[in-house]
């Protein structure tokens, strides 16, 4: 009986990992960055990336400085349906009297959904969600816009900075999802054409606490 062409290449692959290969640059360091090295500041460099591609960065001094302008920017957009799944965010809102978000799942009737992060990227502007926290896989991507809350303690230079900390975190139990969020979705396939909010949502807004005097 002739094997399948699955088993053909089955075969050709086993017998390939029998005999090893000499690495091409055996000097080559694989830990040091190919990138240049930070020179300003992680908050800096995190804003301008994220302006970059059309993200809307908010800085503020602490969470009382983050929740008027929170407030502000829900009145001025004239937002009426705002979700907020995750404890830590809803606690910090209630301590500070903020009554102006919904914690059911209809998240088909979200305007707005408000959310943590793992960690924010500074060198692409991008932060990290993830499966594990409490928004889930869709607080962040279903509503037209997605508002982002991060502490600057969260912030790291580079991607492989974000996954050893996730990884420090949950050890043994990863994330079965880890999203990069960059601004908003966007996609150019049909003719060329830069359309916002494709596969995603069309605005992102990113708050970042500073939380450097925090006891």
């Amino acid at each position: 009986m002739e094997p399948t062409a699955k088993e053909r290449i089955l075969k050709k692959i086993r017998k390939a990992l029998t005999n090893s290969t000499t690495l091409p640059f055996p000097n080559v360091d694989n830990n040091s960055s190919v990138f240049h090295p930070q020179k300003e500041e992680l908050e800096i460099i995190f804003a301008e990336e994220f302006t970059k591609l059309q993200g809307k960065f908010i800085y503020c001094e602490n969470e009382f400085e983050f929740i008027n302008m929170l407030d502000k920017l829900i009145v001025e957009q004239k937002w009426s349906s705002i979700f907020c799944w995750e404890y830590d965010l809803q606690q910090l809102l209630t301590k500070h009297q903020f009554n102006k978000i919904k914690i059911g799942k209809g998240v088909e009737r979200a305007e707005v959904g408000l959310t943590l992060v793992e960690c924010l990227i500074a060198r692409t502007g991008t932060f990290l969600l993830s499966s594990k926290m409490a928004a889930g896989r869709s607080l962040s991507v279903f509503p037209p816009t997605h508002i982002a809350v991060a502490y600057t303690s969260q912030l790291v230079y580079d991607i492989k900075d974000a996954l050893n900390q996730v990884a420090l975190k949950y050890e043994n139990d990863i994330p079965s999802m880890l999203t990069f969020a960059t601004g908003p979705s966007r996609t150019a396939d049909i003719e060329k054409t830069l359309v916002l909010g494709a596969h995603g949502p069309k605005e992102v807004f990113l708050f970042l606490i500073d939380d450097s005097n925090y006891v």
